[in-house]
């Protein structure tokens, strides 16, 4: 099986792990957005493949400020995440603290 078609085949599983992270209602807000936003870096991920190979004849990991550019995505992705399950967590916290006083 070629990575390209893994590559397609695995957006299955995720998009069903959205579904059932959206639908659970559990998961804050901000790293909701942030897993979302991982479909946006694909979506800009692709088509920069295909420049890098059509336009430079070569693969997108050579060409740096294409990739660089890809990657933000997949960084800002990342921090969207991590922001979401911190505030979450200085939230349940600061709840957990309130309900002892």
């Amino acid at each position: 099986m070629s990575k390209e078609t893994l590559f397609a085949l695995s957006l299955f599983p995720y998009l069903a792990f959205l579904w059932f992270l959206t639908r659970s209602g559990k998961t804050p807000k901000l790293a909701l957005i942030g897993f979302y936003m991982l479909l946006i870096f694909v979506a800009v991920t692709i088509p920069a493949g295909i420049y890098a190979k059509v336009a430079y004849g070569d693969q997108l990991a050579n060409i740096d400020w294409l990739h660089g550019g890809a990657e933000f995505f997949l960084t800002l992705s990342n921090i969207l995440v991590v922001l979401g399950f911190r505030q979450a967590i200085i939230d349940k916290t600061q709840s957990s603290n309130s309900k002892s006083v």
